[in-house]
């Protein structure tokens, strides 16, 4: 069987895989093979010498002169007479082994051992895949679309495989049709049994937003400004804790670039999103009023994860921002539970609003 042996480096090479793995995998077919041919009762084993030729071996159990199992014909038993006729040195419970032919094996056999051979590689060549795109879990990845479907889940040709951007985390308003070339974050890998390795996108993650950053910003890529925390409301805004790691870099000038031109690039792709830029403070009162941004904070106070944040009242607006987006990116930001309260009013602004305004705060907050 040296044929098979001199094939595992050019599988290995075609298949761009390890030789050791594509031999382990080889050495399983074999053994499956020879369960085939020879029976599934006995044991076996392969070994791949210095000079590359393959052997597969049986192994013959050691047994008691009387063992019963001995009357049965069956050649995985060997009396411990005849074991010490080979080997002086053996006992009960010994495994002797015996190489077994594959030269002859015959049509169906070779047959076997090829499927056999097909399965196992394929399933290294898959794992590797799997592995491959697992790491990259939270990576930004890019191809041509392929396929939209009915439900307008978008089908992405990736070097090995076709991964899926499902409708739900494209940006609002994003249609592709096919041929073009998108870029998106890997959200998740899993493996179906019947549809194989899956890979999905997405690009309404903050991830997507923070590998961006990292792709156009090269102080936060070579780790001089690290991300604390990113928070999207995904197409319309953003906003982005950014810690420098040596005083010689100004965090927010050098994500922002000359005339704004590393973040917009980063905005560009995000269907000019807005993003706003912050340096993130260990102290929460100073975080969170940096969050608020660009609403002026009177004062804050913090109890647990709740903030009561004092402001006077023309700020107000600036501080829930359209929609409630600023004061909800904040919230995000922080992990804190934000709380307005009107300076001048004495009591907490939702306790004056009446029926109607309470509507309203409603309408602006959404489901925070």
């Amino acid at each position: 069987m040296e044929k098979i042996s001199d094939i595992i480096e050019s599988i290995a090479n075609e298949k761009n895989l390890e030789i050791e793995d594509v031999k382990e995998r080889v050495k399983r077919a074999l053994i499956n093979t020879a369960r085939y041919v020879y029976g599934e009762n006995f044991e076996y084993d392969v070994n791949i010498d210095a000079n590359k030729n393959l052997k597969l071996y049986q192994k013959i159990l050691v047994v008691d002169n009387d063992d019963e199992r001995l009357q049965e014909e069956n050649e995985h038993f060997i009396s411990l007479k005849e074991a010490k006729k080979i080997d002086s040195g053996v006992e009960i419970g010994d495994e002797l082994t015996y190489e077994l032919s594959l030269d002859n094996l015959g049509r169906t056999a070779a047959q076997t051992l090829q499927k056999e051979l097909e399965y196992h590689i394929q399933r290294l060549v898959e794992e590797k895949i799997f592995q491959k795109y697992e790491n990259l879990i939270g990576s930004v990845v890019f191809g041509s679309v392929v396929r939209v479907d009915e439900q307008e889940n978008t089908f992405i040709e990736i070097d090995e495989l076709r991964a899926i951007l499902p409708r739900k985390y494209r940006i609002k308003g994003e249609k592709f049709k096919v041929g073009d070339v998108v870029k998106a974050v890997i959200r998740k890998v899993y493996s179906d049994k019947s549809l194989g390795i899956k890979v999905e996108l997405s690009r309404t993650s903050p991830k997507f937003l923070e590998a961006l950053l990292n792709a156009e910003v090269p102080e936060i890529k070579d780790g001089g400004i690290l991300i604390h925390s990113c928070a999207r409301i995904p197409g319309e805004r953003a906003k982005v804790a950014l810690i420098s790691t040596t005083p010689n870099i100004d965090p927010i000038g050098a994500t922002v670039g000359t005339k704004g031109v590393r973040i917009n690039a980063v905005s560009k792709e995000l269907k000019n999103e807005n993003i706003d830029v912050i340096e993130y403070s260990a102290e929460p009162v100073i975080f969170l009023t940096r969050a608020m941004s660009p609403a002026i904070i009177s004062s804050v106070k913090i109890d647990g994860d709740k903030a009561i944040v004092s402001l006077v009242g023309e700020q107000k607006s600036k501080a829930i921002g359209k929609s409630g987006i600023n004061i909800r990116l904040a919230s995000m930001l922080t992990g804190l539970q934000i709380e307005l309260n009107t300076i001048g009013q004495g009591e907490n602004q939702t306790k004056e609003l009446g029926e109607e305004g309470l509507k309203n705060l409603k309408a602006l907050f959404g489901d925070l």
